[in-house]
């Protein structure tokens, strides 16, 4: 066999090991940044009573798993609510412990509890959000608000899958919930989640999304919390749990799958106060406008530089003291303090300074400012026109013309994560490489600085030769010396133009009129640099590539411009709240973390074409709690696709995971592979799953499934 022609490019990531004292109360940092302090639990108000497990049985005799934390009172109190399929007694135990404690030793109780058919929960978890997961919320929430140490008030909080239940579970209006805090989640999940982005299969996250939950879900209760019944439970899973992939992509429009758990469908339904959190590096960004935007009762918005985390510990910075600012929430919504943040302004919103690509991973300079109401009302519509000689200009002057553009499959490998997490391969680099393989705007040096807050709007008249193609737009500031940071992009899937539960093939030829709205942003723009517009019909792996090779022809002059979000310079900030220092408690006593680099690399065999990304983003992880079982996650994903061909293009997803139980002789495996291809008119989705306990393999199942190719 040989290699030929291959060049490597790799994006290294953070190296992370941490260890905790094995006595003695919790004094780790479990990884957070240097400037997070650490509060001691004599400093508290409270004394914290912990509960490592407890069950919450269902009516149907269903038994959830619950891990509490309490203040040492005599007092009734409040309870915050987290909701998750991420398992409390080992994989989450040491990331909750910091948040919960804080709360608890604040005077809230706090319950965690797994999802049914995850963690140390009885049953089988079939997709995200279903119908029963919000019932058997329902009946948590009513169990906590009647336990005799409740005050009969209870808030959920929750980032990403906790931040959408929340919401969710709100429009039901279960009478004890009082308040939601959302962070990272979505209104949309359609829109906004890791399955399609403007009517586009999000090749980049919705197969390696559901390797997580497919090898997560098929790992067993804890032997030692759920006693016997361990390995029937876990084996039942195995037989049960469905792979998530295949509902995904069964569902190419908008249809009622995805209406179901995307509260913007009635906004009105959620009358309780609602915070909703996020930043402008994190995937879900563009929910917070619209979810505050639409609901009726008190609410705030707050989006800060931030990654996927909370604003107190996200690797970008500046980190604020975001639970001193929950505090202040629960205090009003769940306790009637009377403290005034309901009199706050509607959205705070960090306004990002320019910065170089390779500075995206650092704390970002900027400031806050405040806004009355979304979309913002100091920002004022800019409008550039895209003209025949590929610039951008205020004036539609000179004569109308087109320009066509046959779209290059590399295009797209230097887009950075759907989602970041945080480290510097999560970002996006320096764009110059996938600028030149698009069809680009630029405008004349910006004379002065300007600022945008809000979403920047794409209007084209464009055609295509093929009855099913996208578009990608991204926008990016331009230094003088030529490094392209991007600022936003967004995409649009040209036979959902008129409707993503309608589509309509395109007629080759025939130019449409299209809307294409970017990635909402908070930014400034030097003097000097040059605002970039980029257009193509690939953006792979983001997106999975039509069905053909493509060519756009977009018309310029006062036909096809991009407006933007400009808030002038004498704009007032508003009355902007000052934050205070970012602060939690410690993290769980006796827990070992290993974190071994994870990786980004880009492979081009210059012989047979194909142009291949390896990838590990959430690194490998091994787990060891103190008298607890030690799980351990390797994950490897892989994109390929080959020049001229998108019919190549696949997605690879492995994930192998360890779990052992010292002292009780339990050592499992599980292994699962999923590869995602198509042809010109089918999807093919093929998982393997295979379980192992000692070295004996005792489960194994192989599931294909051909999918039609529906618009995409």
């Amino acid at each position: 066999m040989r290699v030929l022609g291959l060049i490597v490019i790799t994006l290294p990531r953070r190296h992370l090991t941490h260890g905790v004292a094995s006595d003695g109360p919790p004094t780790s940092r479990c990884g957070m940044p240097d400037d997070v302090r650490i509060v001691p639990e004599s400093e508290l108000p409270f004394a914290i009573e912990r509960t490592p497990h407890m069950w919450i049985v269902l009516d149907d005799g269903t038994k959830l798993a619950v891990r509490l934390w309490r203040p040492v009172t005599d007092d009734t109190v409040p309870v915050i609510l987290e909701y998750l399929p991420y398992r409390k007694g080992d994989l989450m135990a040491g990331r909750d412990e910091p948040y919960a404690s804080w709360f608890a030793g604040h005077g809230y109780a706090y319950a965690r509890v797994d999802i049914r058919g995850t963690g140390d929960s009885d049953g089988v978890i079939t997709d995200e959000y279903t119908p029963q997961e919000h019932d058997d919320a329902l009946e948590v929430i009513a169990w906590l608000a009647e336990q005799p140490w409740c005050s009969g008030a209870v808030g959920m909080i929750g980032i990403s899958w906790g931040g959408f239940n929340g919401l969710q579970i709100a429009a039901r209006r279960p009478p004890a919930l009082r308040a939601v805090i959302s962070a990272c989640s979505t209104d949309d999940r359609y829109a906004d989640d890791v399955h399609y982005k403007g009517g586009c299969v999000l090749a980049w996250d919705m197969l390696p999304w559901h390797a997580v939950m497919f090898s997560k879900d098929a790992l067993p209760p804890d032997p030692a919390t759920v006693g016997a019944g361990w390995r029937d439970t876990w084996l039942r899973r195995l037989e049960e749990t469905p792979p998530f992939d295949d509902a995904w992509l069964r569902h190419q429009r908008r249809d009622d799958y995805w209406r179901h758990g995307s509260v913007c469908e009635d906004f009105g339904a959620i009358q309780l106060p609602v915070w909703m959190v996020g930043g402008w590096a994190d995937g879900y960004t563009n929910a917070i406008g619209r979810t505050v935007a639409g609901l009726p009762g008190p609410r705030k918005a707050l989006i800060g530089p931030w990654p996927h985390s909370f604003p107190h510990n996200a690797d970008q910075g500046p980190r604020i003291g975001f639970l001193q600012e929950a505090l202040r929430w629960w205090d009003r919504w769940l306790r009637g303090d009377p403290n005034g943040i309901d009199a706050e302004p509607l959205v705070h919103a960090w306004i990002q300074e320019p910065a170089r690509p390779e500075e995206l991973a650092l704390d970002r300079p900027g400031r806050w400012v405040a806004e009355e109401a979304w979309p913002p009302p100091t920002v004022r519509p800019t409008r550039l026109y895209m003209t025949a000689a590929r610039g951008l200009d205020p004036e539609a002057s000179g004569a109308a013309g087109t320009l066509s553009h046959l779209g290059l499959q590399r295009h797209g490998l230097f887009a950075g994560t759907w989602c970041p997490y945080g480290p510097a391969a999560d970002l996006p680099p320096d764009q110059r490489e996938d600028d030149a393989l698009a069809l680009a705007f630029d405008s004349a040096p910006v004379p002065e600085r300007i600022e945008l807050l809000g979403h920047p709007v794409v209007h084209l008249r464009v055609a295509a030769d093929r009855p099913a193609a996208f578009v990608a737009a991204r926008l990016c500031a331009v230094s003088p010396d030529g490094a392209s940071t991007l600022l936003s992009r967004g995409a649009l899937n040209l036979t959902h133009r008129r409707s993503h539960t309608d589509p309509e093939p395109l007629i080759p030829g025939e130019a449409v009129d299209v809307e294409i709205e970017l990635d909402v942003l908070g930014q400034a723009i030097g003097a000097g640099d040059r605002l970039r517009l980029t257009l193509s019909p690939t953006y792979w792996p983001w997106l999975w590539p039509s069905p053909q090779p493509v060519t756009l022809t977009v018309s310029t002059g006062d036909v096809s411009w991009i407006e933007l979000p400009t808030r002038p310079l004498d704009a007032p900030d508003g009355d902007v709240r000052t934050f205070g220092p970012p602060e939690q408690c410690a993290g769980l006593a006796g827990l070992e973390v290993e974190e071994v680099d994870a990786f980004h690399v880009i492979e081009r065999d210059v012989v047979s074409g194909e142009i291949g990304l390896r990838m590990n983003q959430d690194g490998d992880v091994t787990r060891r709690l103190p008298g607890g079982p030690m799980v351990d996650e390797r994950n490897r994903d892989r994109y390929a696709i080959v020049e001229g061909d998108p019919l190549s293009a696949s997605v690879e997803a492995e994930r192998t995971l360890r779990y052992e139980r010292e002292g009780m002789g339990i050592r499992l495996r599980i292994e699962t592979r999923s590869r995602m291809t198509a042809d010109g008119t089918d999807f093919r989705l093929h998982d393997t799953l295979e379980a192992y306990e000692n070295d004996e393999r005792v489960f194994a199942r192989t599931w294909d499934r051909t999918i039609p190719r529906d618009h995409v």
